[in-house]
């Protein structure tokens, strides 16, 4: 009698996670990521290694920010010399490019560390075509 083998999945293969982000807020969308391109959700999480995950966000354009945030907040750079603070408000980068204000949220929420520029370049936008 021969016995089956149960096959093992290719460790090299990576987890895609599919998220839609119409309609949700954008603190839970980013939270959400955040953990997952951690590799916080698997079984064999270690904080010192990069996952083989990779995150698919569909509808990034219609996630939603409450109250007036949307005008009211602000977002500052300084260059370093005098003079140089330069701030604009949360709609005008929205609205400039949804995916990279959400990837600007979910840097923020990462471990200031090496492994936060090569856990970035495991999230991929989507465009929807409905």
């Amino acid at each position: 009698m021969v016995m089956k083998k149960n096959k093992l999945p290719n460790p090299n293969r990576p987890i895609v996670y599919r998220i839609d982000a119409k309609g949700k807020p954008l603190g839970r969308i980013a939270s959400e990521i955040a953990l997952i391109i951690q590799g916080k959700l698997l079984p064999n999480y270690a904080p010192e290694k990069l996952s083989n995950v990779v995150v698919v966000v569909k509808n990034s354009k219609e996630i939603t920010i409450s109250g007036k945030k949307m005008k009211d907040k602000k977002y500052h750079r300084y260059s370093g010399y005098p003079g140089g603070i330069k701030s604009k408000q949360m709609g005008e980068l929205f609205k400039a490019s949804p995916e990279k204000f959400l990837l600007k949220v979910v840097r923020n929420m990462l471990p200031k560390n090496k492994l936060r520029p090569k856990m970035l370049k495991k999230i991929q936008f989507k465009k929807s075509n409905d």
